[in-house]
């Protein structure tokens, strides 16, 4: 912590998750707040946390809170979740372990083409829903955001990760795994969700989370 002005600033924030590629893209999204950024990988003492939650908010504050309760450090969770229409919402809170507890992302395509296979393209609807959680102390913080798409009935680009390669964004024209990642962080379900948190955090901490540019001068 610093002190500009009588400003405290917060220099530490955890993303709580173990997964590389939601810290690369939160971190992407993050980068122009005055605060260093930190993972899971960086607590090596923090095990996996079991996510028994009913929903993705549930989830989301699972993580935050113990992530918190560990470090005594602010921590930022995010619970992400595809709902397809044709599936009734599945496989929805359940979409990283869809194929199982310690299924691949391919795991979880494959059993996904594999359900909808017999499902014509206009029927192919489907959604990417975000629940971000902020915990510090006693203040909990929480957004929520989506994307609507259409599930492919293959595997389109090489990029992204989990459900990308068959989640197709039409107005872009592409899959997420065929889009660049500052593409699919400036429309993503995440992206949209970090930055409502991020405007929430400097709206309610601005004292800890402003950006440089709007700290008094010294």
């Amino acid at each position: 912590m610093i002190k500009i002005n009588n400003f405290l600033i917060y220099m530490k924030l955890i993303l709580a998750t173990h997964n590389k590629n939601k810290c690369l893209e939160m971190m992407g999204i993050l980068s122009n707040m005055n605060i260093e950024l930190l993972s899971l990988h960086e607590f090596p003492e923090i095990g996996e946390i079991i996510e028994d939650g009913a929903t993705l908010e549930e989830n989301a504050l699972i993580k935050a809170r113990t992530v918190h309760k560990l470090t005594k450090l602010p921590a930022l969770a995010d619970d992400t979740g595809l709902e397809v229409d044709a599936l009734g919402g599945d496989p929805g809170v359940f979409s990283a372990r869809y194929s199982g507890e310690n299924a691949s992302y391919s795991d979880n395509v494959n059993k996904l083409l594999k359900e909808m296979e017999n499902v014509p393209n206009d029927k192919r609807m489907a959604k990417f829903r975000t629940v971000m959680a902020f915990v510090e102390g006693e203040m909990e913080l929480i957004v929520e955001d989506c994307v609507k798409g259409i599930i492919t009935n293959v595997m389109k680009g090489i990029d992204g990760f989990g459900y990308d390669p068959v989640f197709y964004v039409p107005e872009m024209n592409k899959t997420y795994a065929e889009m660049s990642m500052k593409e699919k962080n400036q429309i993503s379900h995440r992206g949209k969700a970090l930055m409502k948190m991020q405007t929430l955090l400097q709206e309610r901490l601005p004292k800890t989370f402003n950006q440089m540019e709007d700290l008094p001068k010294t």
